[in-house]
Formats: C-alpha cells, sequence, structure tokens
C-alpha cells in the first residue's frame, strides 16, 4: 500500500500569519494533535504541533538555565528560543522544515519516517503543494480494514502445515529446523525445541496467522542455553484464526 491509498484529503491548515492562539482552537475543535502550515499558493511550508506549544511565556515554561549554560549556547540560540516561547504567529513557532512524503511512498517508508523522526503525521505533497496528510490514526484505519478481511480457510491439514513451515522458514529468528507443527482438522500442535523463551510466542502467532488454521496448542520446550535447563510448553492457546 502507498500513501495515497489511506492518507487524509480533507486537510485542516493554518496560515503562517496565523495567530498562535487560532492555531491552539483548531486543534482543540478538531481533535487533532498538529496542523499543516501553507502558504497562500498552497505550498506546505511548516508544521505546528503540541509540542510547539508545551513551552510557552504565557505558562511560565519557557526553559531556564544556568547563566554559564546559556553562555555556551551563545545569543542566537536563546534568541531563537525567545521568539518560539513569545511568538504570536504560526510562523513564529512552527517547524519549517517538516519531514514530508509523496502519494506514492510506500506504508513501509512512511512508517520508517515516523520511527526515526519520532512524528505522528507526515504531510503529503505533490511538487510542494500540500495534498493530504497521513498520521497514525490513518494507519490504524487501514489495518481495521485489512484485518477484518476473510481469510481463505483450508481443510486440507497438509496445506496449512506448509503455509506455516513456510512462514517460519522466512523468519531469521526461528529455530532451523527444530519447530515440528502437526495439524489435524485445523488444530495446531506446535511440537520442537526453542532457544528463547520469546520465540514461543512469535511462533503461535505465525501458527495464528496461517489460513485455515482453527486453534493451537502449544509443546514447545524452551531449552536454557547457559544452564541447559529445560522447560515445558504454556497452557493451550484458545485463539482462533483463519
Amino acid at each position: 500500500m502507498k500513501a495515497k491509498d489511506v492518507m487524509t484529503r480533507s486537510i485542516i491548515a493554518v496560515s503562517p500569519t496565523d495567530t498562535v492562539g487560532h492555531a491552539i482552537q483548531l486543534m482543540l475543535k478538531n481533535r487533532i494533535s498538529g496542523l499543516p502550515v501553507v502558504d497562500d499558493t498552497g505550498c506546505l511550508c511548516g508544521v505546528v504541533t503540541e509540542g510547539d506549544f508545551l513551552r510557552r511565556a504565557e505558562t511560565d515554561t519557557q526553559r531556564r538555565r544556568p547563566r554559564w549554560i546559556e553562555f555556551v549556547l551563545g545569543p542566537g540560540r536563546l534568541a531563537n528560543e525567545y521568539v518560539h516561547t513569545h511568538g504570536r504567529k504560526v510562523g513564529e513557532v512552527m517547524t519549517d522544515k517538516p519531514v514530508t512524503c509523496t502519494e506514492d511512498t510506500p506504508l513501509e517508508d512512511v512508517v520508517t519516517l515516523m520511527e526515526k523522526n519520532r512524528i505522528k503525521r507526515v504531510p503529503v505533497v505533490r511538487d510542494n503543494k500540500l495534498v493530504g496528510i497521513l498520521s497514525r490514526a490513518n494507519l490504524l484505519w487501514a489495518l481495521a480494514s485489512l484485518s477484518g478481511e476473510a481469510k481463505p480457510a483450508s481443510n486440507d491439514d497438509a496445506a496449512i502445515r506448509d503455509r506455516l513451515v513456510a512462514e517460519l522458514q522466512k523468519q531469521k529468528w526461528t529455530p532451523a529446523g527444530m519447530i515440528d507443527p502437526v495439524v489435524r482438522n485445523g488444530v495446531v500442535d506446535l511440537w520442537g525445541t526453542i532457544l528463547d523463551e520469546r520465540e514461543r510466542q512469535a511462533i503461535i502467532v505465525a501458527a495464528e496467522n496461517t489460513p485455515g488454521v482453527k486453534r493451537v496448542n502449544d509443546h514447545l520446550i524452551w531449552v536454557e542455553p547457559v544452564s541447559g535447563m529445560a522447560f515445558e510448553g504454556g497452557a493451550d492457546n484458545d485463539g482462533k484464526a483463519g
């Protein structure tokens, strides 16, 4: 999927000349934590978020530092911070170089941008013109719609096992050749040995997501590599899939 498949096209935006108060009222009214900032031609010129209003003179939350640190920072940095905490216009407090993507950016790349830059939304641009917003909420909506799709079920136990084994073999964390799933009437019994307890849940999840699986029973044995002690699997998993 690409950004254009899930992005919000109905955009709530502000202008650099709008007041900070106006931006705050828009965010509160629409229950959003950030707004794109566009100029008169529709070009994106920044983003303003809740984080830009955390330290403000009105709430007496501006940074206070020892004088020696202020000396190290220099007057330029301190002047910028003053503008950010006292500025009355959106253009004075916004982030002026926002992270963006295009309509054809794969969702995987958008998520990477969000994680890397620790942001909640990415403006979608075409020739620097704002055409949409892709937020974490958009990703959740996409996930909700996809998770509701019916998976093709199969009563062929051999086919179910083949799909599960193929999925496990693709994963780098799977203990190669140590897992032996047995499938009967859509019920998967997981047998084998794991060397890290965290692998147990991952293997169970892989089984639950295999089309045709009705139930997963965990019989995996965890062997602690240092001590060599063995621990039996947990209780049967009642989760249903397929």
